[in-house]
């Protein structure tokens, strides 16, 4: 995972609008900002996305 990715993780988590874990949500928010890297990583990585959501790793 990216520096880029973690700040557009972190992005979508510090506006509290969403369960981090509704990642249709969180894509569909990341689409919104522009943050095109993080809607395609949640299509293909998503065991790696969760395991970041759960450890900050």
């Amino acid at each position: 995972m990216t520096d880029k990715l973690r700040e557009q993780i972190l992005a979508i988590r510090d506006t509290g609008e969403t369960n981090m874990f509704d990642t249709a949500r969180v894509q569909r928010m990341a689409y919104d900002r522009g943050f095109y890297e993080l809607v395609l990583f949640l299509e293909e990585h998503k065991k790696e996305y969760a395991h970041f959501i759960l450890t900050g790793e």
